[in-house]
């Protein structure tokens, strides 16, 4: 997918202007510009310092680098050399800048052919892209034609940029033999070393930071951290369990950011006025992004990134129990808490096995995805959650640009942008590893792959997809279909994921994730293969998020709840900050309820619990949903215990 001209035009001009600052830039900025953006795999030719045309290009595999041998592709300013090839056709295969005779008519071939027109580029920075052992001109560094069209929009090659055939005939014509060429390198930020001095965690009770935390300790890191729940005395386990890792809690109040602190971690939810974050900038301390740190790890390892806007979490974890029970030994860091490790003691969200794969979840909510750049990518779907699906589809792109091995998507037609030469994983036939033979059963779901039967032990269609989609990946990363079944029988799910707390009275209480419409229409399909009335318990989370997808949660709820069913809608989970707070759920609940849904505002959780404990019968389900408020598990467990306890008065 190419983003519009006009942002094109907009970021290669910034790109341009920056790197003007570099030793060997022009004077200033040339009226005939080439800028080979790294970052978002496109070439944009300027013009009187507008954009003209546009094109995807596939840069190098290994990154960019001028180092001879390196199989990179050479960053900074550079100049078209020679125009080689005029006359060929479309389509002729080239080695060593001389015709070969040989023609490319489409057929799929496994080499890497130098097609139809060359431009040599000559290096204008001395040490970068010019003088010995790092002289793209000696290196043979061309724009080029390829037959690889598939893979454009990927860095694929093997140090030159290519281009499509009818992409490189249009550049051939505009261009001159020393007109100007800029190759920006991805934007990356140095942090300090994470092994070189003790990283504060401001929120580290939050299921993002306290995995990266985790994971830095694990691997060696000095690691300290705060959190406001844990200074009013809450989520005792898990302070537990992080200071067992070496892990010092200390108080939100600036104090942990001082002495040996080295950088402090925060995420997009730190505001400025927390007592950390003024500190270290009062002390001059680095703030680093969460993500900054995630994106270390992840080019430090063999890195599987999984985005997407439903259900990273649990592909996460199946590609992790398949690795580890392939004998891979991974590593993971991700939202969920993984039951398997939960029961080894650790919270549930980091591991640091001892192979160079990692697994991570690549979010989008806080558009952090876009600095990672992964062996492996994965892009599920693309729904409406946190943001509109066009400023996602833009990160998924970028993404797609910086993964170096392979790229797994889902079959879904408005995947189709990211999809050229990926592999797909779905329930179509559109799909490359695609689920035949489905059987959904109430607690678990079968399918085979070819001729290999899986079994996953968690319900739903959707895990289904789940299960498919790290097959892919595992797929990717080297693993047969034969070592994956026995892993993935054995998939003990993920923390508050349609997790079962217990049955009482013959009424089953299930705690769920569930935050956007198709993550709680999921939920309630599932919750449907097991029982006849859905006593559906609904927590939004956040204000900005919740006005966002407001009108998604009155449509979800009126399509997927039958009349027999029930809908209970608390407050709007508020964790503080400078959110504005102009409506309740209660608003939400009236206009639900307007669609014939029987809907009501809880007021309160005891109201709610001998609500429910007044009215559940034998043969119900309770459907605890939210995200980002971790007392939620706590109502689940709350509303079980009093319907063991016998039902109250109303």
């Amino acid at each position: 997918m190419t983003a519009p001209l006009d942002s094109l035009a907009t970021r290669a001009l910034s790109l341009a202007r920056a790197a003007l600052a570099r030793p060997g830039a022009p004077a200033e900025l040339p009226a005939r510009l080439l800028v080979v953006d790294a970052e978002r795999q496109t070439a944009v030719w300027l013009e009187g310092g507008r954009a003209a045309t546009a094109w995807p290009v596939s840069t190098a595999r290994a990154g960019i680098g001028g180092e001879e041998n390196s199989y990179k592709t050479p960053p900074g300013w550079h100049r078209i050399h020679a125009k080689i090839g005029e006359d060929a056709c479309a389509g002729a295969v080239f080695v060593s800048r001389a015709p070969t005779g040989d023609t490319w008519c489409g057929e799929t071939r496994e080499d890497d052919l130098i097609l139809t027109r060359i431009l040599t580029l000559d290096g204008l920075e001395d040490g970068v892209n010019r003088g010995p052992g790092r002289d793209s001109l000696h290196r043979y560094i061309y724009l080029h034609g390829t037959n690889h069209e598939g893979l454009l929009g990927r860095p694929t090659s093997h140090g030159c940029v290519r281009l499509s055939n009818a992409d490189v005939c249009a550049l051939f014509a505009l261009a001159r033999e020393g007109d100007v060429v800029l190759v920006a390198a991805p934007e990356e930020r140095a942090i300090p070393d994470p092994k070189g001095g003790r990283f504060h965690y401001a929120g580290l009770a939050g299921s993002g930071m306290s995995a990266i935390a985790q994971f830095q300790a694990m691997t060696g890191g000095r690691v300290s951290g705060s959190d406001r729940a844990f200074d009013h005395g809450e989520r005792g386990g898990l302070r537990a369990q992080l200071e067992a890792l070496g892990i010092a809690v200390l108080p939100q109040d600036g104090s942990g950011v001082g002495g040996d602190c080295t950088a402090l971690v925060v995420s997009t939810a730190v505001e400025e006025q927390v007592p950390d974050f003024a500190a270290a900038t009062a002390r001059g301390i680095p703030i680093v992004h969460r993500s900054e740190m995630l994106a270390h790890f992840v080019a430090s390892h063999r890195t599987i990134a999984v985005t997407g806007t439903s259900g990273k979490s649990t592909v996460s974890g199946m590609i992790f129990e398949i690795l580890r029970g392939a004998s891979r030994d991974p590593s993971v860091i991700t939202g969920g808490d993984l039951p398997c490790l939960q029961a080894e003691g650790l919270p549930g969200n980091a591991y640091a096995g001892g192979s160079d794969l990692l697994v991570v979840e690549a979010d989008e909510s806080d558009g952090s995805l876009v600095r990672y750049a992964p062996a492996i990518g994965m892009i599920l779907n693309l729904q409406r959650d946190h943001k509109e699906m066009a400023e996602v589809a833009a990160m998924f792109a970028t993404l797609r640009a910086r993964t170096r091995e392979a790229l797994v998507v889902g079959d879904a037609e408005n995947l189709d942008p990211f999809a050229g030469g990926s592999l797909r994983f779905g329930l179509t036939a559109r799909a490359d590893v695609c689920g035949e033979d489905v059987v959904l059963g109430a607690t678990s779901s079968r399918f085979k792959v070819g001729s290999t039967s899986f079994e996953v032990p968690v319900p739903g269609a959707h895990n289904v997809a789940n299960a498919l989609a790290a097959i892919a990946v595992c797929q990717a990363a080297g693993v047969a279909l034969a070592e994956m079944a026995e892993p993935l029988s054995r998939f003990s799910g993920i923390g508050r994921r349609f997790q079962t707390i217990g049955v009482a009275r013959g009424v089953e209480v299930v705690d769920d994730f569930a935050h956007n419409a198709e993550k709680i229409a999921a939920a309630i399909r599932t919750a449907k293969l097991r029982t006849n009335r859905v006593f559906a318990i609904y927590q939004p989370h956040g204000y900005g998020p919740t006005r966002f997808l407001r009108q998604d949660f009155i449509t979800t709820f009126a399509r997927e709840l039958s009349p027999e069913d029930r809908l209970w809608m608390l407050e709007v989970f508020y964790a503080g900050g400078t959110a504005t707070r102009d409506f309740s759920a209660a608003d939400i609940v009236a206009e639900i309820a307007e669609r014939g849904v029987r809907a009501e505002f809880a007021p309160s959780r005891d109201w709610l619990i001998a609500r429910i404990a007044s009215a559940a019968q034998d043969g119900d389900l309770v459907l605890v949903m939210g995200a980002r408020d971790p007392s939620l598990t706590a109502l689940a467990y709350a509303i079980l215990g009093t319907l063991q306890g016998g039902r109250p008065k109303a």
